[in-house]
């Protein structure tokens, strides 16, 4: 019997953060809708979830972030998974570029 997959349950591998982008606005400030082909993935969002420490090189690379934190990332950066509705971003450590002040 499989169990469903929820973001609570999902621990990231050492090195590894997971990342709930922020949402896409549909509609520009002016009043206009923009199309779905239009969309551009976003580059921030929220941490969920750190994985432990990795090593690089024999060195130990602690996690730069904590959970809650909002983060700018690396467009090409990651790899998306897919809960329902919601795409999350699996990033390396070095694919986060800054933490965004609270």
């Amino acid at each position: 019997m499989a169990t469903a997959i929820t973001v609570s349950k999902i621990k990231p591998n050492p090195g590894y953060v997971l990342v709930e982008p922020a949402k896409v606005e549909k509609k520009t400030a002016s009043g206009i809708y923009l199309p779905d082909s239009h969309e551009e993935k976003p580059q921030h969002g929220v941490v969920l979830a750190c994985g432990a420490a990795a090593m690089d090189h024999g060195v130990k690379v602690d996690c730069p972030v904590k959970k809650g934190d909002g983060v700018i990332y690396k467009k090409w950066g990651g790899n998306e998974f897919q809960i329902g509705e919601v795409e999350y971003q699996f990033l390396k450590f070095e694919d986060v570029l800054a933490v965004v002040s609270k």
